[in-house]
């Protein structure tokens, strides 16, 4: 069921949000060659819990950390622990946090120092993706308006969007209806309303879109090996330009 939200909902949301778009400047300000990806999800679990937040992933389906950390060809959802980063990585940083029984989730890839010119020109990709998506989230138009819009973009510099995970539907749960596909063709889907907030996040590959899930059952990388970025906002239909939930 798609859960339209009122306004004392949204601003929950809103301090959900706020929560972490800081937490994710906060790491970007650290992130440097020889940090260890487990010392990024206990700054992300301090900070989190000093702004009144409860991490939303710590526990979800028995993942382990308040942080989704994916190197390189890891797409999504990788588990921090003792990988130490190197200069010329790209990381995905993944956080949601929970405000009073509301959620935020926003994720972004960054450069671990000096990168080479394809890293740099994949996360300009999946960033781009994402604010086309984000543009044709309006009332009135459909799912597959903001899903065609990603999928073009990256398409059209020559990437290829993932397509066995998706974006989603947000509130108080971090998994709601509906289902926010990064490939699909415009004027289809279920039609955007007002009130609706959705968490948009493409993963952008260099390779092929195909994945595969490592041996913890968490991490998903490509399945070429290839290089993989990741951007995300929690987002709310208004009648007129959509709001940024997760804006810095």
């Amino acid at each position: 069921m798609i859960v339209l939200k009122s306004s004392w909902e949204l601003a929950r949301m809103r301090e959900a949000g706020r929560i972490v778009a800081q937490a994710l400047a906060y790491l970007v300000e650290r992130i440097k060659p020889g940090m260890a990806t487990r010392e990024l999800d206990l700054l992300t679990e301090a900070f989190i819990n000093r702004k009144k937040g409860v991490p939303s992933f710590k526990g979800y389906r028995g993942f382990p950390a308040s942080l989704c950390v994916s190197v390189n060809e890891e797409v999504v959802h990788g588990i921090p622990g003792p990988r130490i980063l190197k200069q010329g990585d790209i990381v995905s940083l993944d956080i949601g946090a929970i405000y009073r029984g509301y959620q935020g989730d926003a994720a972004l890839t960054v450069g671990v120092g000096e990168i080479s010119d394809e890293a740099q020109d994949l996360i300009a990709t999946a960033r781009g993706a994402l604010w086309a998506g984000i543009a044709q989230a309006q009332d009135g138009l459909h799912m597959g308006d903001i899903s065609g819009a990603i999928q073009h973009y990256a398409e059209s510099r020559g990437y290829s969007v993932v397509r066995e995970y998706t974006g989603h539907g947000i509130g108080r749960q971090m998994h709601e209806d509906p289902q926010v596909p990064n490939f699909g063709r415009p004027g289809r889907g279920p039609a955007l309303k007002a009130g609706m907030t959705l968490a948009l996040e493409p993963m952008v590959n260099v390779g092929g879109y195909l994945t595969r899930v490592q041996d913890d059952n968490w991490t998903v990388v490509t399945d070429d090996g290839k290089l993989s970025a990741h951007f995300e906002h929690t987002i709310a239909i208004r009648e007129g330009e959509p709001e940024i939930l997760t804006a810095p």
